[in-house]
């Protein structure tokens, strides 16, 4: 998603959040409130009305959603939710500050009608990611997703893991963290192998099954584990 697309997110958002507030807003009005043209709010207008939402048009006077109507709760899937916080992740990370803030205004207000469970789901998962540089651009894996689910919901994961040494070994894990270092991700979890916290590539997991058993969530924070490290 580049800066423009994530701004017409966030106006279009907004427009909607008008809508229901005020009977009836003209285009000058809207094009004013977010300073765009004329020409871009008909565009914005015509983008809502393809996405069915049913906004009544009378000429000279303005836009108005038809009476009685309510915009639904935005029903997001726990893999879409997450899909939204592993992107404001990663463009946290960009150097415009313009395009942090608007990502950023976007997200919190798709957050704000997320139903609760998933919201805080996307809230524990944004705490338990960071993303570094990764100049030896490692490939990455197919695990992410699952591995993202398992952590939220605190399900060990078993798994076939290929050790850089070209060790096999099978380990039940429960997950912790996921890091990024560019393309190349790591599950940072508490290894029943070893009775400790350990750090597992996800492009040297052969093969993985989340466990139906839930564990008891992690009192270290993320930052209490960086802190570990440097002891």
């Amino acid at each position: 998603m580049n800066n423009n697309e994530t701004k017409r997110l966030s106006r279009l958002i907004a427009i909607l959040t008008q809508l229901q507030t005020k009977r009836r807003l003209t285009a000058v009005e809207l094009a004013n409130r977010f300073s765009v043209s004329v020409r871009t709010i008909y565009r914005d207008m015509k983008s809502l009305e393809q996405a069915g939402v049913p906004i009544a048009t009378e000429e000279g006077k303005g836009y108005n959603l038809l009476e009685g109507y309510r915009l639904p709760p935005i029903m997001f899937t726990e893999d879409e939710a997450n899909a939204i916080v592993t992107a404001g992740q990663l463009i946290a990370q960009n150097k415009d500050a313009s395009f942090v803030r608007d990502y950023a205004e976007a997200v919190n207000k798709i957050k704000a009608v997320l139903r609760y469970n998933t919201r805080e789901k996307a809230n524990l998962l944004a705490d338990r990611m960071k993303f570094y540089q990764n100049p030896q651009l490692e490939r990455s894996s197919d695990y992410l997703s699952i591995l993202q689910k398992a952590l939220t919901n605190f399900n060990p994961v078993k798994i076939a893991y290929l050790s850089l040494g070209n060790e096999r070994s099978v380990r039940v894990v429960e997950p912790f963290a996921l890091l990024n270092t560019q393309e190349n991700w790591l599950l940072v979890g508490w290894c029943h192998l070893r009775n400790a916290y350990r750090i597992f590539r996800l492009d040297r997991i052969e093969t993985m099954t989340v466990l139906p058993e839930t564990f008891e969530p992690h009192k270290l924070t993320l930052a209490d584990y960086f802190s570990s490290l440097e002891k």
